[in-house]
């Protein structure tokens, strides 16, 4: 059974403190690389793969980054969730699921960056094994030994067969996870009203067997400091002619 998401929800409220001195002055969402605004890119993955409305929780430059959205991306209906305080990943998300409802939904964190494989979108594959008689959550995997411009963490393994997923403790596991997902409203079910970690999602289907992975089969990468935001910006400003990364008039990268 296959689902295709209508909806998306982009976590963006972080404070981006390994990313300074880059973050000192916009959210880590808008950091650019070669010229596009890392949330642009996600934004523009969520519009073509079908997505028409995007919540996007707020705090750390939350004006800016509203408005830059706003004036970007007419053909999107953005859902804003500002946090005076924040809520962390889990809380955050919560927060928009009577707006949502009960239908799956694409969660991505703010800073995530990839590429697609050849034969789909990422996202599109994720939709087409989106089956919720037999998972919760389905998020996109990164072997680590493919990780090259940044540093892969081996946050799980997966049984190849069933797709289901183990959390390595140790994070020695053979795949990162690329901050991609989908999920619906029962993942948040007997989750708090305060602050707590996706993590806590993760964990919780993970024991009723209902976490599944599958394979990015194109590049991700992780941007975490600066030194990886550097190697990535290097990369992909050779590359900038690719249809999908148009530069626009954004603050460039300083060393």
């Amino acid at each position: 059974m296959s689902t295709y998401p209508t909806w998306g929800f982009i976590m963006a409220a972080g404070m981006g403190k390994r990313l300074r001195p880059y973050t000192d002055t916009m959210p880590k969402p808008m950091v650019p690389i070669a010229g596009k605004p890392v949330i642009d890119h996600t934004v523009g993955q969520l519009v073509k793969a079908g997505v028409t409305d995007i919540c996007v929780n707020l705090h750390y430059y939350g004006d800016m980054l509203r408005d830059h959205l706003s004036a970007t991306h007419k053909n999107v209906n953005f859902h804003f969730f500002p946090e005076t305080e924040l809520l962390d990943t889990g809380l955050g998300v919560k927060k928009a699921l009577p707006l949502i409802g009960d239908q799956p939904f694409y969660v991505i964190n703010g800073d995530a960056f990839w590429e697609n494989g050849e034969d789909d979108s990422a996202l599109l594959r994720l939709a087409k094994e989106w089956d919720p008689a037999r998972m919760e959550v389905l998020m996109l995997l990164e072997p680590v030994d493919r990780m090259i411009l940044t540093k892969g963490v081996g946050d799980y393994d997966f049984d190849e067969a069933t797709g289901r997923m183990t959390r390595s403790k140790t994070q020695q596991g053979k795949y990162m996870w690329g901050g991609i997902r989908i999920c619906d409203s029962r993942s948040f079910e007997n989750t708090p009203d305060t602050p707590f970690s996706f993590l806590k999602i993760f964990d919780a289907a993970e024991a009723r067997g209902q976490l599944v992975g599958i394979v990015h089969d194109g590049a991700w990468h992780h941007i975490s400091t600066p030194a990886e935001l550097e190697a990535v910006d290097a990369v992909y400003t050779e590359n900038r002619k690719k249809k999908d990364m148009p530069e626009i008039d954004v603050p460039k990268l300083r060393a």
